[in-house]
């Protein structure tokens, strides 16, 4: 296994709750884990989370408030977006933006994806894309 050079920890309000939704719904594997310390960590296609429940000692801030997370999507890239679809539509877990072909702009060239927008059970923001190719701008 390859370790990420960045890797997101995010502070959740339950683990067990984000457990269900990270691994069980969205396909995440758990790569470890520290049960005396709630902290699991998690990859799927390459894309690396490490997830810990709020406690003393931590990291913060401020005050963790619901959603937690703002001002931040994290956009990752998955092989089977709509098998992860389908869990969430299973789950009846509510999509925060539906699903959409985008084509985004990088100097001569627009990079395509399908891509949806969900937020965990505390409220981060997650763009799952799938890329679809690229393609050169056409001009009018």
């Amino acid at each position: 296994m390859q370790w990420n050079k960045l890797v997101p920890e995010l502070i959740v309000t339950d683990l067990k709750r984000s457990y269900q939704f990270w691994v069980e719904i969205l396909g995440f594997s758990v790569m470890y884990q520290r049960t005396e310390e709630k902290f699991i960590y998690v990859e799927l296609d390459g894309v690396q989370f490490m997830l810990e429940q709020q406690q003393q000692g931590q990291w913060l801030t401020g005050v963790l408030a619901y959603p937690l997370g703002r001002g931040i999507n994290f956009q990752f890239e998955v092989d089977q977006l709509d098998s992860i679809l389908n869990r969430l539509d299973v789950a009846q877990w509510p999509l925060f933006a539906a699903l959409e072909e985008r084509w985004y702009r990088a100097e001569t060239i627009e990079h395509g994806q399908k891509q949806f927008l969900v937020q965990d059970p505390d409220g981060y923001l997650l763009r799952i894309v799938e890329v679809i190719g690229e393609r050169a701008i056409t001009l009018d």
